[in-house]
């Protein structure tokens, strides 16, 4: 059974054998539970590996949607297992914390965004993939970082569109097609708080490294980068590139994968501007511990629900946007 005050917290906190190996009976338990476990390339590194997948919003939405397991575990963020509770209503999604929320889905509450559609009845809606359910069920098509700028160029020049939540994605779309979406005032706690200042310092100290940044940092940031895209754009540029040593203006848990595939590189993280860590990470992905992922498999629990009218109405537009994604191959 599991306690109440365990269900309070949001997650399954069972005190563990210290003799148990944790990689080992997550997987026994995958195998005994027909389970799949999807990592976020910003979580924890043991997390990435004992993953079945590791990659980017749209990379893990793909795998939930063709995937035969029973149970889909998320370790990731809450809007994250939404999407696979969307896409695979059949199935058992977990979280192993569901205090793992995200600032950027907390920035754009649905029933603001509904007033603003109904404020803006011939504009089309827009949203990043960084929402929630409610929100997805009021947009015309998802997007990621991966395919937003793909996804925009699939409307008319003449659309009007409402672009939600992320203002410095989509100030990076408008200035790369020509637009002039009207943007929600939304951003990412991690990715606001990377500075000029502190990349212009790794930039001196190490003048040959090339920038990589990740759309949802500030234009400025973005006007020093040598290459902006998502995480999964990033980690492949710094595969093929030529160049040795990179300044990552992005969630510093990527850099886990970029060691892995460039053994031979260095990747230095930019810190936040406050603080004196010397990195940036998300304290929500973080949330996301072994601990946590054995007995959230053990138990079953937390799990995921959405109500079914919501659901299908949120479908849409991830569907639209994994068909478009399909296209772009």
């Amino acid at each position: 059974m599991i306690k109440k005050e365990w269900r309070e917290k949001g997650f399954v906190d069972e005190p563990i054998p210290q003799e148990i190996d944790l990689k080992l009976e997550i997987r026994r338990l995958c195998k005994e539970k027909n389970a799949v476990i999807m990592g976020h390339y910003y979580t924890r590194a043991e997390i990435q590996d004992v993953a079945d997948f590791v990659g980017d919003s749209l990379a893990l939405a793909q795998q939930a949607a063709k995937t035969r397991a029973d149970i889909i575990v998320m370790c990731g963020v809450h809007f994250m297992a939404e999407t696979n509770k969307i896409l695979c209503p059949d199935k058992l999604v977990l979280l192993p914390d569901l205090n793992a929320g995200c600032s950027l889905a907390d920035s754009c509450p649905a029933e603001e965004l509904a007033k603003y559609k109904k404020e803006h009845p011939d504009y089309k809606v827009v949203a990043y993939v960084n929402t929630s359910a409610a929100v997805k069920a009021l947009t015309d098509v998802v997007v990621t970082s991966s395919n937003a700028r793909a996804v925009v160029d699939s409307f008319p020049k003449d659309e009007k569109i409402i672009f939600a939540p992320d203002k410095n994605l989509g100030n990076y779309l408008n200035a790369v097609t020509g637009r002039s979406m009207m943007l929600w005032n939304g951003g990412c706690h991690v990715h606001e708080e990377f500075s000029v200042e502190k990349i212009v310092e790794l930039k001196r100290e190490n003048p040959d490294a090339k920038v990589l940044a990740h759309p949802e940092c500030k234009s400025g940031v973005l006007a020093l980068a040598d290459f902006v895209g998502s995480t999964a754009a990033i980690l492949e540029f710094a595969q093929n590139d030529d160049c040795n040593l990179f300044i990552v203006a992005t969630e510093s848990g990527i850099l886990h994968e970029m060691q892995k595939r460039c053994p031979n590189k260095r990747f230095i993280p930019v810190p936040p501007l406050s603080g004196g860590c010397a990195c940036n990470e998300c304290a929500y992905m973080r949330l996301n511990t072994l601990e946590k992922l054995y007995n959230c498999l053990k138990y079953e629990w937390p799990f995921v629900e959405l109500d079914e009218r919501m659901r299908e109405c949120a479908k849409r537009p991830i569907e639209r946007m994994l068909e478009i994604s399909e296209r772009m191959k």
